[in-house]
């Protein structure tokens, strides 16, 4: 118990004293996550409202799979991803292994899915309200899909946050393609991890504590703003 309460104490001093590897750490993950759930959301928007808006074949198809993408493995997602992004991949010439590239590019792989989830179910009954009015005024596909954005505000916003907390939270993608690099690719889950392993409790529990805060935050953000959304 002893030995809890102090490296509890040691890792709230870590915070108090801005330790400089700790805020660069998270620095570093919120950097990363933030770009990941923009790109995500750039991505699985407009996927989720087209697949409400048109009819193709092997629509069901792109639905069921997307959904199940939802619970893909990460360290499947990393592996994928180091396998391409190597020397010897076909994308290794670029040069993004062990990178935060590459732990972006491993995030926005896990987010989109959960995106395109959110957006689609909300914009299917908005596009089932609406969808007679946008054909008879003859809006294209394009402004269909504008629409439905501008209508499903909540949605949009519930995705974003969704596909952060995700993002924010990912560890087993990050460490196989950024490699947890001091300095460079450490997240803080990664660096959770590895403190936790070589027994520096204080620094972990620094980042855990932080990483509970902004989890705390996101859902507060979230409840606050869909509330506001809904008043207008």
């Amino acid at each position: 118990m002893n030995d809890f309460a102090r490296s509890v104490g040691a890792a709230l001093s870590l915070i108090g004293e801005a330790d400089a590897e700790l805020l660069g750490i998270v620095a570093l993950s919120v950097r990363v996550s933030l770009t990941a759930s923009v790109l995500a959301l750039l991505i699985g928007a407009p996927i989720g409202a087209l697949l409400a808006i048109t009819r193709f074949r092997g629509r069901q198809v792109v639905i069921v799979l997307t959904n199940a993408l939802l619970g893909l493995p990460p360290v499947v997602v990393g592996l994928a991803l180091y396998l391409l992004l190597s020397r010897s991949g076909p994308l290794g010439v670029a040069g993004l292994l062990f990178t935060p590239a590459a732990m972006v590019i491993a995030q926005t792989l896990l987010a989109t899915p959960i995106v395109v989830a959110l957006v689609h179910r909300p914009a299917s009954l908005l596009w089932a309200e609406y969808g007679d009015l946008a054909r008879i005024d003859g809006l294209s596909v394009f402004r269909c899909m504008a629409l439905l954005f501008a209508l499903g505000r909540t949605s949009m916003l519930t995705a974003f946050l969704a596909a952060f907390g995700r993002a924010i939270a990912e560890v087993g993608a990050i460490i196989i393609v950024g490699g947890n690099i001091r300095g460079f690719t450490r997240t803080m889950t990664t660096a959770i991890a590895l403190e936790t392993s070589k027994g520096d409790l204080p620094l972990a529990l620094g980042l855990g504590l932080i990483l509970l805060a902004l989890s705390v935050a996101v859902s507060t953000v979230a409840f606050l703003l869909v509330g506001r959304v809904r008043e207008k």
